[in-house]
């Protein structure tokens, strides 16, 4: 079993990467929040889960343990496969997953492609038992440490010098303090992007 792993981005599209690990490029399928976060030859830490399936090996990424975690719980649901978990973490991340189902918000969870309205009630009716495991996944997220570099890559993927950049990571650093590890990359790119427009 694959882990984690980390290297070099060396190709990008809207949810796969091309990651070079020790000379060997390995394709990565991720969700789409998480590969728009992504600098092609920026270096990258991934958590993966490894899909086996009877004509294919697909190896999935994720920017926090809770994600890969929360992406492997999702399959627990009976009709739920790797797309469908995959496309629940393109657009929510696992406290925002976490918190519709605890609130039994189905109408929520039928945003998600491939899910449809059985499929959320159904994800509500098999996981809500299981809300202290998403809770405790989600927690994990605030022990991440990586979101200076991913602000960072994503800030100057979107055309911001190193400067503007790190200027940013700094006033939110210091306006937020240890409140901005509760929060997932996508919003604090959000918030980011709200300090530059104000400069």
């Amino acid at each position: 079993m694959i882990a984690s792993l980390s290297g070099v981005v060396k190709q990008l599209s809207l949810n796969s990467a091309v990651i070079e690990v020790g000379g060997v490029g390995i394709l990565l399928s991720l969700p789409a929040r998480f590969a728009a976060s992504l600098v092609v030859g920026a270096h990258v830490e991934v958590q993966t889960s490894l899909v086996v399936r009877e004509d294919s090996l697909t190896l999935y990424g994720f920017e926090t343990l809770a994600s890969r975690d929360c992406f492997e719980l999702l399959q627990t649901v009976s009709g739920i496969g790797p797309k469908v978990a995959q496309s629940a973490l393109s657009i929510y991340d696992p406290q925002e997953l976490a918190s519709a189902i605890s609130s039994a918000n189905a109408s929520a969870l039928e945003r998600i492609p491939g899910l449809g309205k059985k499929g959320a009630a159904r994800t509500v009716l098999e996981l809500k038992d299981k809300m202290s495991d998403i809770s405790q996944l989600t927690g994990s997220l605030s022990s991440s440490t990586q979101w200076r570099v991913q602000l960072g890559n994503a800030l100057i993927s979107l055309g911001y010098s190193q400067r503007e950049s790190d200027q940013t990571i700094e006033t939110l650093a210091s306006d937020l303090g240890s409140k901005i590890e509760e929060k997932s990359i996508s919003q604090i790119l959000k918030l980011a992007l709200q300090i530059r427009s104000r400069n």
